[in-house]
């Protein structure tokens, strides 16, 4: 009966084995398969397909494994917008490419300086003489905007245009932390930072209030500026200055009433819309489409890019600045600092510091600027390149910089800190719960969010919060050639536009990141001579290559589209994620901060819950010098 046993035990062991064996020899035959596309040197005549299934970004980030194969939903990508100029201007000159098509059924958006330099990407193909189709079952505003760069702008019978312009209403929660007793202990230093007004007031403050309309305001005459710019009989305000008599006058056809008003050409479904496409293009009687196409990996892949001239390096600090590795679609302070210390011998003329932050934790901030500080000691010009947002842990890594280039829609400044602390023991003492004990100094058991804080502690909180923002203001200052009273005069943590931040003098030039990496090769000693753009990021391992290629632009996409009912519920959500960020950043979100509450959120990317920051005992212990 033993040997029995041993040998059942052995050929379980074989079928355990085998079925290993089998079960990775098929995850690698379907990696193969998977990485072996898009295949470079494919490339029929015929048209550019954009399938923008998601958010057009800065720097993409990782593919979480677990979340990727957990989801029960299909996943939107991420497009680099870098990724999408190129690729637009590549087409402009290459006379294989007859047409740029745009699908943006499921776009979900992009901030408004990548919108507006992809846009100006699209008018260089028209300029070559080549059309843009776009298509949408509905157009949100980014969509409209992008939209209106296009030669045919079609939209489904459905559908429609919508533009809400920037703004809305914040949801303030001072009333229900009063109702439930909840005693929000909330340290900041910046009239206008009003991150923490939430926990402190049931309305908006003046100061909040003129900071929103002023950074708005910027936002949505550049949007008008542009959409009139691309399509100049386009009548926006018919639809944005009267909502109501808009929609009456088309009869609730929303597909009408955007044709009427000049965003849209044509009416027509998906299918009509390809046959189109492939008159201009070309038909393809066998593939997954009636047109030729390209998609826009295989047109990357097929399109290298050219490593050659003097090297320039860039570093890109893009989303939340937080502790440790994090990133990349965040900017984890260990993870850029390391960047920059392992390549600091690469031989590079110049650094350009591209930054789209909204800012984050002050520690991880200032841990950026030291490394590149690092590069300033070795005589290596810094020039910053400011896109979306550039405002306040995002304005302190950008301090180093000898030249700073904003954009007229950029958000910058916000040169303000804050930290908020909730205790309880109100809301328990209404439930008979008390606390007492034996201390042995004023400090003993604090912070403590049951108890309550004692004054000492609330003292030595606000002290820090204040001494953070001196050094802020120190840094940027000496950095802008300013007193630092004339710097916090500016700063207080108010938001500027980048034409506002150029007059102040937060800012040195307007220009995007091309006049950015222009200026640092002058700086740099290139001349005349040829000069490249080398970013400096982490190699992607291979099973994360493997998990990307499962989200990004491929044949046969299962997303839902969207339609105008598809974008209210998506408003929705968007709310309610917001409501539930702001909550939980009370409770999650310890320690200094140097963020933006005013910076626009971009559909999937800031998320105010998401920094890590130091816990509360730890940042106590770096406040008293212990760290």
């Amino acid at each position: 009966m033993t040997f029995a046993r041993k040998i059942w035990k052995l050929l379980v062991g074989v079928k355990d084995a085998l079925a290993l064996i089998f079960l990775l020899l098929f995850f690698a035959l379907l990696y193969a398969a998977l990485s072996s596309r898009p295949s470079p040197g494919k490339i029929v005549d015929g048209a550019l397909l954009l399938e923008l299934d998601g958010n057009i970004v800065e720097e993409k980030s990782n593919v979480d494994p677990l979340s990727l194969l957990m989801s029960t939903e299909s996943t939107s990508s991420e497009f680099q917008a870098r990724d999408l100029e190129r690729a637009l201007r590549l087409a402009a000159r290459d006379s294989r490419i007859k047409a740029v098509v745009l699908d943006m059924s499921r776009f979900l958006g992009g901030g408004m300086v990548h919108i507006e330099e992809i846009g100006k990407a699209l008018d260089e193909v028209r300029k070559a003489g080549k059309p843009v189709l776009t298509f949408a079952n509905a157009y949100a505003d980014d969509g409209v905007q992008l939209a209106s760069h296009a030669s045919e702008v079609w939209v489904d019978p459905m559908g429609g245009a919508f533009v809400a312009g920037p703004g809305g209403n914040q949801v303030y929660f001072k009333g229900l932390l009063d109702r439930f007793k909840v005693n929000a202990h909330v340290y900041r230093a910046g009239t206008y930072k009003s991150f923490v007004e939430p926990y402190l007031r049931n309305d908006m403050s003046p100061a909040a209030r003129e900071a929103y309309q002023d950074i708005y305001g910027a936002l949505w005459s550049g949007y008008k500026a542009d959409i009139q710019r691309a399509r100049p009989k386009a009548r926006l305000d018919q639809m944005t200055g009267d909502p109501m008599a808009w929609s009456q006058a088309s009869g609730g056809d929303f597909a009408q009433g955007a044709k009427a008003a000049g965003l849209v050409d044509r009416i027509g479904d998906i299918t009509e819309f390809r046959n189109r496409v492939a008159e201009v293009a070309g038909k393809d009687e066998n593939g997954d489409l009636p047109f030729k196409a390209n998609r826009l990996a295989a047109w990357l892949a097929a399109n290298p890019e050219k490593g050659e001239g003097a090297k320039i390096g860039v570093i890109t600090v893009a989303g939340e600045i937080v502790d440790g590795d994090a990133g990349p679609g965040q900017a984890g302070g260990d993870r850029i600092a390391d960047l920059l210390d392992d390549n600091i011998d690469e031989g590079f003329k110049a650094l350009v510091v591209r930054v789209d932050s909204p800012g984050g934790s002050a520690m991880a901030a200032e841990r950026i600027r030291r490394a590149i500080d690092r590069y300033k000691a070795r005589k290596i010009p810094i020039v910053v390149s400011m896109g979306n947002m550039a405002a306040s842990g995002g304005y302190w890594v950008s301090t180093p910089g000898q030249q700073v280039f904003a954009q007229p829609e950029t958000i910058t400044g916000s040169i303000g800190v804050f930290a908020v602390v909730p205790s309880f023991e109100k809301t328990l003492a209404d439930y008979g719960v008390t606390s007492d004990g034996v201390k042995t100094t004023a400090l003993s058991g604090q912070p403590d969010i049951l108890g309550g804080f004692t004054p000492e502690v609330e003292g030595m909180l606000q002290a820090s919060v204040e001494n953070t923002y001196r050094k802020f203001v120190g840094i940027s200052a000496a950095a802008r050639k300013m007193t630092p009273e004339k710097l916090d005069s500016i700063a207080q943590g108010r938001v500027w536009p980048g034409q506002e931040a150029l007059r102040i003098g937060l800012v040195d030039k307007i220009g995007n990141l091309d006049a950015a990496l222009a200026e640092a090769a002058r700086l740099g000693g290139v001349g005349n001579g040829k000069y490249q753009a080398v970013y400096l990021k982490d190699e992607t391992d291979s099973f994360s290559k493997f998990l990307g290629g499962l989200t990004s632009d491929s044949e046969g996409q299962s997303a839902a589209a969207l339609d105008f009912a598809s974008f209210t519920a998506l408003r929705r959500q968007q709310q309610f994620a917001r409501v539930t960020e702001q909550v939980s950043a009370m409770f999650t979100a310890r320690g200094t901060q140097a963020y933006c509450m005013e910076c626009p959120i971009v559909p999937g990317r800031t998320r105010p819950n998401d920094l890590r920051e130091l816990s509360a005992l730890e940042s106590l212990g770096h406040w008293l010098g212990k760290d």
